[in-house]
């Protein structure tokens, strides 16, 4: 029997995680992370729950990696807290990956391992070959598994370039191979089904830069995504075209740029890149700034750059902002605020809604149907996008010839087996969401973010109160506190009315009550909640502080 097990990635985007086992072996097919949705105030980041794998360690015999997106590497360093592995991956992915290992202390739990496309690996009873594909980061593969029962093609992200800048063209010939060989079951990405079509060339989007950063006539400064190393190179050869030195400013990026030029997939000519404190020398019309923050992350340096934080660089109003990258659902309002920021500052703002200045990474429709007819599997499994995507994807699947019954809608957690008698859907596993806060790990859970939600959106007013604990007198207080509630200058009265409501109360429960401090407690926040709606339509959080002295 074999048995895929996905952990996350199915109906949503990110946290890609798949366990694979078979006779007592398993290994797993990337460890991604998601950025918190807006409802989860406070939180850094998300990862899968992994306890199905950490129940399963004994047969654990690995992680292997498509590519080096946050998404698919991002959770490595929570699985490794746990426990020891060999660590699978081409040259760039597995930099990245060491360099986010180091940063956690962890490079001492993973034995990491260079995979090339067309290689074999053996693990256990599976034999994997790695499939170049194409993408918005170089090295990435999909992964050919042969099985005892047949061969389990998993396409990772990818896309069918036709003008593929970086030299890692999709290997169309090897997914074709595997389709006259017999596919058991397909396992696709499912990102961008809704689009019909096929991706725009990597190649107009290198034209229609070059020919925006032909008619600027001071500095510019493009955010992208730090690993989209085509990219810049893309824009580093405009830039030497146009005679302008290049300045590479955000710590993700500089990271990127230096795993890409040590592994020889990144080429910028001598003396033409040039340190942040050697900006100001060169005329405004012979730089480029490549930089972080096209998500409209808040501490990147395109933020600091549009809120006048940056220590080096201010916006002027000859610059030319360029976000090469798209809009990431939940991202849309952040983005947006730095645009503004930006025209505020007297910057020329180009981005995605109004001009050719990215190219998705993940296949259109056209080329999501390319993939289904050259592998031609058995059995369909649509993988990485939200369940909507994963639907539609089946729809496609089946409008190629795919039989109904042999797509399986799998979601997270939801086993699929393979036997002698075929596939089926199975058995769920544990699965779900950790929240990382900090250094916390799944210590944030829907009781915190409710309460997080609350205080954003009412406020908290803090009741701070001292009995004697001989008498029962009030000695201290009550003292009432409002924080994200009311202006306590213009609105006093509510807060002074307060005290009062608190009073009624402790006069109403004797100090030879047993477990007074608590009664009060209890009736105190009920009352205050009654009273704050009634008198103003609100509901902040109330929190007592009472102590006997």
């Amino acid at each position: 029997m074999i048995k895929l097990v996905p952990l996350g990635g199915l109906g949503e985007i990110g946290l890609n995680m798949m366990a694979v086992e078979c006779q007592g072996t398993m290994f797993v097919i990337d460890v991604g992370l998601m950025f918190p949705e807006d409802y989860m105030l406070g939180v850094d980041y998300v990862i899968p729950d992994m306890s199905y794998v950490k129940q399963n360690v004994k047969k654990m015999a690995g992680v292997v990696l498509t590519h080096a997106h946050e998404d698919h590497i991002g959770a490595l360093p929570y699985l490794l807290k746990d426990m020891s592995t060999r660590v699978f991956g081409t040259p760039f992915t597995l930099g990245l990956a060491r360099h986010k290992l180091e940063e956690h202390d962890l490079l001492s739990h993973a034995e990491l391992h260079v995979i090339h496309p067309r290689e074999t690996l053996k693990i256990g009873p599976f034999a994997l070959e790695f499939i170049r594909v194409n993408h918005s980061v170089v090295d990435g593969v999909g992964i050919a598994i042969r099985t005892p029962y047949g061969t389990i093609v998993h396409t990772g992200d990818f896309k069918f370039s036709h003008t593929c800048v970086d030299n890692m063209e999709t290997d169309v010939s090897k997914f074709a191979r595997c389709g006259e060989e017999g596919v058991l079951a397909l396992l696709s990405d499912s990102t961008n089904v809704e689009k019909s079509g096929y991706t725009v060339s990597d190649c107009e989007i290198g034209d229609s830069l070059a020919g925006i950063c032909q008619r600027c006539t001071g500095r510019i400064i493009i955010a992208l995504f730090a690993s989209n190393i085509g990219r810049i190179q893309q824009i580093v050869e405009i830039a030497r075209q146009n005679n302008r030195k290049i300045l590479f400013n955000g710590r993700s990026i500089e990271v990127s740029v230096h795993i890409a030029r040590e592994l020889g997939y990144l080429n910028i000519p001598k003396g033409m890149e040039i340190d942040i404190d050697q900006l100001n020398q060169f005329p405004d019309d012979e730089t480029v700034v490549v930089t972080t923050g096209s998500q409209g992350e808040p501490m990147s340096a395109l933020a600091r750059m549009a809120a006048g934080s940056h220590r080096q660089i201010r916006i002027k109003p000859d610059d030319t902002v360029i976000l090469s990258s798209k809009f990431i659902p939940g991202n849309e309002k952040a983005i947006t605020n730095i645009i503004n920021e930006l025209f505020r500052c007297g910057a020329n703002v180009i981005y995605e809604k109004i001009a050719h200045v990215h190219v998705s990474g993940h296949a259109f429709q056209e080329e999501l149907k390319m993939m289904l007819r050259l592998t031609r599997p058995r059995y369909f499994i649509p993988i990485h996008g939200e369940f909507r995507h994963l639907v539609q994807h089946a729809r496609l699947a089946e409008e190629q010839g795919v039989a109904r019954e042999n797509i399986l809608l799998a979601q997270n957690g939801q086993a699929i087996i393979f036997d002698a008698s075929g596939g089926r859907l199975a058995d769920q596993v544990v699965t779900g969401r950790l929240l990382i806060d900090g250094k916390g790990i799944g210590d944030v859970g829907r009781s915190v973010l409710k309460e997080r939600r609350m205080l954003s959106e009412e406020g908290m007013v803090v009741v701070n109160m001292a009995f004697d604990e001989e008498t029962g007198v009030i000695i201290y207080g009550p003292d009432v506190v409002s924080k994200g509630f009311v202006f306590e200058t213009e609105t006093g009265h509510l807060l002074d009315d307060a005290q009062c409501v608190i009073l009624e109360i402790v006069e109403d429960v004797p100090p030879e009550v047993p477990n007074r401090v608590e009664i009060i407690r209890n009736r105190l926040q009920a009352a205050l909640r009654q009273y704050f709606f009634f008198t103003i339509g609100r509901r902040p959080v109330i929190m007592p502080f009472i102590v006997q002295v």
